[in-house]
């Protein structure tokens, strides 16, 4: 890989309801009207980029996104479990609220209660998912994956750790990066995986 194109999906049914979804089963978890506008809206900017991968990750909203983006485009696709949503555990499918309240009280390594996913597993899964983007042989390769992994790759370039409030992501829109910086943000979150506090 020699260049890297992220994009967060466009607005879902879980978005305009404010509830969480990191189970990519969990049924309703489409693309809003709005969300495939958005979509489109990517595929414009889009346009002039050459692409040679499209990975995206396990969920609805996720493929909806791509497909419509890169529509006669003819781009192969991979999916890439490691970039999906954390998982919300006993909060999948409740107000994102709810789930911020208990994710403000606890530490980064605690595990979700109900079988759902520490703040600390999901950065390691992330890294784990940039590394095998890194190994890829195509040079230009567009993710559209969600908010969570894009912020910490952003706060990482920025020389930032994760923290507790994470800052949201817009819908659908471009963020691209050389595979010297996807490594740089790698080694960044690999490093506050080893000794994790918040910022």
């Amino acid at each position: 890989m020699e260049r890297v194109i992220l994009a967060r999906h466009g607005e879902s049914e879980f978005s305009v309801r404010s509830a969480v979804n990191g189970d990519p089963r969990a049924p309703g978890g489409g693309l809003t009207a709005t969300g495939r506008k958005q979509a489109h809206a990517l595929g414009e900017l889009l346009a002039d980029d050459a692409i040679d991968l499209c990975v995206v990750t396990e969920f609805v909203r996720v493929r909806e996104t791509a497909e419509i983006a890169l529509a006669g485009r003819g781009v192969p696709c991979l999916v890439l479990p490691e970039l999906n949503e954390i998982r919300f555990g006993r909060f999948e499918g409740e107000p994102l609220d709810d789930y911020r309240v208990w994710a403000h009280a606890h530490g980064p390594a605690d595990d979700c209660p109900g079988g759902g996913e520490s703040r600390v597993d999901a950065a390691r899964r992330y890294s784990a998912g940039f590394r095998k983007l890194l190994a890829r042989p195509e040079a230009t390769i567009l993710v559209v994956a969600h908010a969570l992994p894009i912020r910490y790759l952003l706060s990482a370039l920025l020389e930032h750790d994760p923290s507790a409030v994470v800052e949201p992501v817009p819908y659908a829109e471009t963020h691209r990066f050389s595979a010297s910086q996807l490594e740089r943000a790698a080694e960044r979150l690999e490093a506050w995986c080893e000794r994790p506090v918040f910022a």
